[in-house]
């Protein structure tokens, strides 16, 4: 085969795989995590998260309830700052989309989430005050522990 027809094939090729891995990346949503997470998959995560805090601290079934209770609060808290149908970044983008910063809109966001913190906070605190608490002496000084390393990721980085 001569030699301008192999380079050619080799070169289709490379940009035939090149294109089909832009698009196979393409197709991914980029936006994982929390911001698409419906409400079953939130659920089933603070299962999974209870699960992993149970085996570490070695909760009973009392204790593990509670922390069951934290993680329903602390979700409930975060609705009520970042409620479905509205991204932070849109209620941003629409403070400054006009030819001056809109302090009217801004001042009733940061009113709204104040208000949010406040209404939710006491059932946050009493689920974090009611869970410690159940835990014995050993526990508290565990968690204590955890806390203090910053908690470390599956992959050991986090929180160094």
């Amino acid at each position: 085969m001569k030699t301008w027809i192999k380079r050619s094939l080799i070169g289709l090729g490379a940009t035939a795989v090149l294109l089909g891995g832009l698009a196979a990346c393409g197709s991914r949503s980029h936006m994982t995590g929390w911001g698409n997470m419906n409400e079953a998959d939130a659920t089933q995560w603070r299962e999974k998260m209870v699960t992993r805090a149970a085996g570490k601290l070695d909760l009973d079934a009392a204790q593990k309830q509670r922390l069951s209770t934290l993680g329903e609060a602390l979700a409930a808290q975060r609705q009520a700052l970042m409620p479905a149908g509205s991204p932070p970044r849109a209620e941003f983008q629409a403070l400054i989309s006009g030819s001056n910063f809109d302090r009217s809109k801004a001042q009733a966001l940061v009113d709204a989430k104040t208000a949010a913190v406040q209404t939710n906070a006491p059932k946050v605190v009493a689920a974090a005050g009611d869970f410690f608490d159940s835990l014995k002496p050993a526990q508290q000084q565990q968690l204590r522990d955890l806390l203090a390393k910053g908690g470390r990721g599956r992959h050991g980085h986090r929180g160094e």
